[in-house]
């Protein structure tokens, strides 16, 4: 049997499966930066929703911003991972996200077959956010604190959602929102059945320097006992994959984006990749 056959045989008993769920992917990283692996995503994600799926993308766009800020002679600072953002870092954000990000991945989405439908949490109310714990030294960065679902399942019937992380608060006030955690508010308020993280290393590194150390299963509470140890970029990650499982989704996963059809992989392979984290 040639090779080509028993990938499609192995995919099969995963394609039944997860027909008509929904699955939340957080795209960033790697899979954003390189031309290669943005098209390799885009034809990825359109093959799920060919495939019966529901995929709802939750963005960010931190280097792009960042290199944006730079040209514009703005300052770039950071408080323990977090961007701190005036109302004019909040405006440059939001016109990089929006104007740039999102619609390069819709666009890419459309070319490959399937109708995509940018948003921002500001749309349709999707985000309403709370300012961050540390405002007084971050500014207006925001949590998002309410996701309204009905926005994103009338969208998803017909159109895969692309959603950038920017929201507001009551008052209007817009916000930075960490993509990561937006992520897991949606893939929670959606109870989809997957929530799946990209990244640019191989998972949960036990040790960050080790890329030999992958944890590659572990329970909530394991996540959460180890949390407080995690820094940089994996602590959101690890964080969004509690809240949603916390949610009701069956497992989230924090899979390496620079790999190829890493998206593909994890869902229907047999091996996987990357850290799944589960009830």
């Amino acid at each position: 049997m040639s090779a080509n056959v028993q990938t499609l045989l192995e995919a099969l008993p995963y394609i039944r499966e997860f027909h008509g769920s929904t699955v939340v992917i957080k795209y960033g990283g790697a899979a954003m930066r390189d031309e290669e692996l943005r098209e390799g995503f885009a034809t990825d994600v359109v093959l799920l929703k060919y495939v019966g799926l529901n995929p709802v993308i939750v963005h960010g766009g931190g280097p792009d911003i960042t290199r944006y800020m730079e040209r514009l002679g703005m300052e770039v600072r950071f408080v323990e991972g977090v961007r701190v953002s005036d109302p004019e870092t909040v405006e440059v954000a939001k016109m990089v996200l929006l104007g740039k990000v999102n619609s390069d991945i819709v666009s890419r989405l459309n070319r490959h077959g399937q109708p995509a439908v940018g948003l921002s949490g500001e749309d349709g109310t999707l985000f309403e956010v709370r300012p961050h714990p540390n405002a007084d030294k971050v500014g207006f960065v925001g949590e998002v604190e309410h996701v309204d679902v009905d926005v994103l399942t009338h969208i998803a019937e017909d159109y895969i959602p692309v959603v950038a992380s920017a929201g507001t608060d009551r008052e209007g006030n817009s916000y930075n929102v960490n993509a990561d955690a937006a992520a897991g508010k949606v893939a929670a308020a959606l109870r989809a059945y997957k929530a799946i993280f990209l990244t640019d290393v191989p998972g949960w590194l036990a040790d960050p320097d080790d890329p030999g150390s992958l944890v590659t299963r572990a329970t909530v509470s394991e996540v959460a006992t180890a949390l407080g140890e995690v820094e940089g970029g994996m602590r959101p990650k690890l964080g969004a994959c509690i809240e949603a499982i916390g949610g009701g989704v069956q497992s989230a996963h924090i899979i390496d984006g620079s790999k190829p059809h890493s998206l593909l992989l994890e869902l229907f392979t047999d091996a996987g990749i990357g850290t799944m984290v589960t009830p």
